[in-house]
């Protein structure tokens, strides 16, 4: 199965298949999909009259086909011909429950699905991350009481073309910070935010910032999600400036987020760290993202 690559030219034409998932997750927007194809080689399909994400290198992994329901059925079955065709375990990625829940009803104990926490997204109310009301949130609140105590002359505005750039050279500071260029990881993330920055017209993203003696000291980029949810995809302060983390998170839905009901701040690639922080701030669910396969060698239950 030949796949392209994600263009921004493709933007209109996928975001016309991605708004037909009502939950959808973090990694199932344009910007997402765009930015990360860059690493991972993703390509795409239309097959059915469905968008189909995937890699049919060594792993022949296809992500849950976006499109109708009628159609969706048709783009799976055909997939499964092609695995079965290049000799291939069959396997969907980034299934979420509902969408297990239609290969139940149209094949039901066929396939089975392992859900993975390391890439569950972590869902807030919105009005808790603005409010940080409460005794959950006491700790958060210090950090950013501090930080406008330490910081008198902070300020808050938008990322625009004006200040981009600003963006851009705090990010090169937050990568030689952090010793970027001896983890691949972390390269690629650095990579992706500035790719974001460089784009976010074109992607449609949002930014906000965080000033101190003038000079940015923390920025944040999202985008809607759905009606009801907003998903931050990157957040960038010093560490060393304590509470700047907690203030661009809260400043950022503020400004960008507070008309939604729910906030998505992606998941935490299994990172220890990264969790601990996630989950301190009390999600209101995760929403969870599997790989499906058979449940039996033959593919019949």
């Amino acid at each position: 199965m030949e796949l392209k690559k994600v263009e921004l030219t493709d933007r209109d034409m996928m975001n016309r298949y991605l708004t037909m998932k009502p939950d959808r997750c973090c990694d199932m927007t344009f910007a997402d999909i765009y930015l990360w194809s860059r690493k991972y080689k993703v390509g795409y399909t239309l097959l059915e009259n469905c968008l189909v994400f995937g890699d049919p290198g060594e792993t022949w992994s296809f992500a849950f086909p976006f499109g109708e329901e009628e159609d969706q059925k048709k783009a799976i079955a055909a997939l499964e011909e092609d695995a079965a065709k290049e000799g291939k375990p069959f396997k969907l990625y980034l299934v979420t429950p509902s969408d297990f829940e239609k290969l139940e009803q149209w094949y039901p104990g066929r396939f089975q699905v392992d859900y993975d926490r390391d890439v569950a997204d972590y869902v807030y109310e919105t009005e808790k991350l603005a409010n940080l009301s409460g005794k959950a949130y006491h700790n958060k609140k210090n950090h950013v009481n501090k930080f406008k105590a330490t910081y008198p002359d902070w300020s808050y505005e938008k990322i625009t073309d004006e200040n981009v750039e600003e963006c851009f050279q705090m990010a090169l500071e937050w990568r030689r910070l952090n010793q970027c260029d001896q983890d691949e990881e972390k390269r690629a993330e650095v990579c992706v935010t500035m790719n974001a920055l460089r784009l976010m017209n074109e992607l449609q993203l949002t930014g906000g910032l965080l000033r101190v003696g003038g000079k940015v000291v923390a920025f944040s980029i999202g985008e809607e999600l759905n009606k009801d949810m907003y998903v931050v995809h990157i957040e960038k302060a010093f560490a060393h400036m304590n509470g700047a983390y907690q203030m661009i998170n809260q400043q950022f839905v503020l400004h960008e987020a507070i008309d939604y009901k729910y906030v998505n701040r992606e998941d935490d690639a299994g990172s220890e760290g990264l969790r601990k922080a996630k989950e301190s701030y009390r999600p209101a669910f995760m929403m969870e993202k599997g790989m499906v396969t058979y449940a039996c060698p033959e593919g019949i239950a």
